[in-house]
């Protein structure tokens, strides 16, 4: 019986510093999803070890003994911060599960998979990065309503009401509460009016596009000016709707759109696309996400009822998925006590 690691950060562990932000643990799991996790690798016939964080994969990598690695670590620090486990892994030989350390660098930074999308021809909102607020001179360029997030940040952490600006005052406002905030760059968009959309992906060469989910704010399907912020990830105003209430052509376009994403900053075994669709109906990718929630109240565990699966299984096909990309056979073993 194959033995899986489970690498993950918890909720319980962040310890908030001075100036944190309110969000500043927002990435990390609650201790029940972790639970959950390994409860459904578990369900699907395989050994599981509970590792942890980064400092924990440092502390017991001589003798971690395990077959591959289900890793959901978030990371400690800086835009590099969910490379640490896997390329720590990738240096001791452990297989592992998920988006390696060049994937993940690259897409938690907003930018640089923007640019990487404009290469690959993927529709993406237009953008500008934004240092300090003194920048912010010449104004020709710029055409209202904006969106100003984090560059380098995850779980729609820094995103508020307030990110969402009319006019050049709301700007300046937003970027300079940003860059102090979160100690980072500004990433200010045009602001697409419409509707959004997140899509799971499963597998590789090709991965699985899994049903569409909508994304419903107080009851409305066409958000216009709404959007999704940190603060519904807890309220009742947010509902996900899958399938998607869209159109055969449209959903093949998203669906297209998802996989070229995912290909595009080479993803593995599992991933989420999100999307604005503006009013007149055309597709905006705004973020890759290799590395998404998997706890019960996310998109996985609704699609997973849309396919007619279980949870449990949709975790074990993301990790079939994985076990298959390595070509791991019974008599494999991988990270055992060196000698």
């Amino acid at each position: 019986m194959k033995k899986v690691g489970l690498t993950y950060d918890l909720k319980t562990d962040y310890k908030f510093k001075d100036n944190d932000p309110p969000d500043a643990n927002a990435e990390f799991d609650h201790p029940d999803t972790v639970n959950l996790i390994a409860s459904a690798i578990k369900s699907q016939g395989f050994q599981v070890k509970k590792i942890g964080n980064v400092a924990d994969v440092l502390e017991s990598m001589d003798k971690l003994d395990v077959d591959i690695v289900f890793n959901i670590s978030e990371g400690l620090s800086g835009r590099n911060r969910e490379s640490q486990v896997p390329i720590l892994l990738e240096m001791a030989g452990i297989p592992f599960v998920g988006a390696d350390a060049l994937s993940l660098g690259l897409s938690l930074d907003k930018i640089i998979a923007k640019k990487i999308f404009i290469a690959e021809g993927i529709t993406t909102p237009r953008f500008f990065e934004v240092k300090t607020e003194s920048e912010l001179i010449n104004t020709d360029h710029l055409k209202f309503p904006l969106i100003v997030k984090p560059r380098c940040e995850g779980s729609s952490k820094g995103l508020s009401d307030s990110s969402r600006v009319e006019n050049m005052e709301e700007l300046k406002k937003q970027v300079e509460y940003v860059t102090a905030t979160y100690k980072q760059p500004a990433l200010v968009e045009e602001f697409i009016q419409g509707e959004e959309f997140t899509v799971a992906l499963i597998g590789n060469d090709p991965p699985e596009v899994m049903p569409i989910v909508q994304i419903k704010i107080d009851g409305r399907l066409k958000l216009n000016d709404k959007f999704y912020t940190f603060g519904h990830i807890k309220d009742d105003r947010l509902e996900y709707v899958c399938p998607a209430r869209i159109g055969r052509g449209l959903k093949k376009e998203i669906s297209e759109l998802a996989v070229k994403t995912f290909n595009a900053i080479e993803c593995r075994d599992f991933g989420r696309v999100d999307f604005r669709v503006d009013n007149k109906g055309k597709p905006y990718v705004l973020e890759i996400n290799p590395l998404p929630s998997l706890s019960s109240a996310d998109v996985f565990m609704l699609v997973a009822k849309t396919v007619g699966l279980s949870y449990n299984q949709i975790i074990g096909k993301i990790l079939n998925a994985a076990l298959k990309r390595y070509n791991l056979s019974e008599d494999i073993s991988y990270g055992a006590k060196r000698t």
